[in-house]
């Protein structure tokens, strides 16, 4: 895949390269832009001292027992060449010991900058998932106060449809607004139907019963259709999806309105 700029910039592979955590061709491909674009190559050279900046301020030092173990070792190894004369020798081990203790001193730094990174990570996840939490919040509320400023406008009647013999358990709450228009019903007291079979409102407009609409399964408050001039509401049980015409037989609720 050729690494351009502009994917680069977008994919974040320039903090990827600065981990060692991108292949050979894109390390390549990312040298090469370093040396022939200023921005990238400023780009680069911040992200390297920010992330030396959060090494070097959340850093661990190695445990106490690698410099006294690394100590123990070169004070052996200078007592043996004591016995045999050997400067050369003690200085490379020295230096091979000292050289031992920064690459311990390195990868250490490179494990706390992964785990820097990954908790970074982490927390922007987090932020992501409360950002959405909060999102769904708002919507909530702002639905609740819809309904709370619809049924309480001194406009609205309250209406209640209690369920006959058929189903006396039922009981349906509507608040009607004759100057808005609206109506609206609460359904929590509406027995559950199975999944062939759905309850249907009707007005009742000089003996002609006219659809509101189905109501839903999953909603305790709906909006229905409002219908002009019409005399009572009902509400009887259909086909699932609803149907051109009530099952008059299956009426199981009706109020008349004043």
């Amino acid at each position: 895949m050729k690494t351009t700029k502009d994917n680069i910039l977008q994919e974040g592979l320039l903090e990827q390269y600065v981990l060692g955590e991108l292949d050979a061709t894109q390390e390549k491909s990312i040298e090469q832009l370093r040396m022939s674009d200023k921005d990238i190559a400023n780009k680069l050279d911040s992200i390297e001292r920010n992330f030396e900046k959060i090494g070097l301020e959340n850093a661990i030092a190695p445990p106490a027992g690698v410099k006294v173990n690394l100590l123990t070792k070169v004070s052996n190894f200078s007592e043996s060449v004591e016995e045999k004369p050997n400067s050369y020798k003690l200085w490379l081990g020295i230096a091979a010991s000292f050289a031992t203790f920064l690459l311990l001193g390195s990868l250490w730094l490179y494990s706390e900058l992964n785990t820097v990174k990954e908790e970074l990570d982490i927390v922007g996840n987090q932020n992501e998932a409360l950002q959405k939490d909060l999102e769904g919040l708002t919507k909530s509320y702002n639905e609740t106060n819809k309904w709370y400023t619809a049924i309480s406008n001194p406009d609205t009647e309250q209406y209640i449809l209690r369920g006959n013999i058929q189903l006396p358990d039922a009981k349906i709450v509507s608040y009607v607004n004759h100057t808005n228009k609206t109506v609206i019903i609460n359904t929590q007291k509406l027995p559950e139907l199975d999944k062939d079979h759905d309850y249907q409102m009707w007005a009742d407009v000089d003996g002609e019963m006219i659809d509101m609409g189905v109501i839903a399964k999953d909603k305790s408050l709906m909006a229905m259709t409002y219908i002009d001039n019409a005399e009572s509401l009902n509400i009887t049980i259909e086909p699932a999806g609803g149907n051109d015409h009530p099952t008059v037989e299956r009426l199981i609720s009706n109020v008349y309105l004043d």
